[in-house]
């Protein structure tokens, strides 16, 4: 999926009301989701987005992987991903979880679907049920 198109559905899935906002929400989201996911589980998502995306994910990566040697991803839970979100985003936490909703549809459309999988195998359960309703529900009852 090209930059364009992908920040086009944050956009209009988060009911945003510009370009930049949702550029904004898209960044932040995938940066913080790149802290959460194990470093090379984050890299292989990186490689399937769009170049400034994915700079974002990588950069994300790499620095949370200097913090907890590189391979597990650092533990939070949702409160921790909304309040990150907020932060990058500029916004408050209930937006934030809004617009991470929305960034992490429009990954689940854009990724290979086993990569969306291991992603959704990864995150907790509570940062799991961001992910389209479908998806959520299946990886909850897969992995508990």
């Amino acid at each position: 999926m090209r930059h364009d198109e992908m920040i086009g559905k944050v956009q209009a899935l988060a009911q945003l009301p510009d370009r930049g906002t949702a550029e904004r929400a898209a960044h932040a989201v995938v940066s913080t989701l790149s802290e959460r996911l194990p470093s090379g589980l984050a890299r292989h998502v990186a490689a399937q987005l769009p170049p400034d995306m994915a700079e974002a994910m990588r950069e994300a990566a790499d620095a949370s992987a200097a913090h907890d040697s590189g391979k597990a991803g650092e533990r939070f839970g949702l409160t921790a991903f909304a309040g990150r979100i907020a932060v990058r985003a500029g916004t408050d936490e209930d937006t934030a979880l809004r617009e991470a909703a929305a960034v992490m549809e429009v990954l689940d459309a854009a990724l290979a679907p086993e990569l969306t999988e291991r992603m959704a195998h990864a995150l907790p359960a509570d940062i799991r049920e961001l992910l389209p309703v479908e998806r959520a529900v299946q990886d909850t009852w897969r992995y508990g």
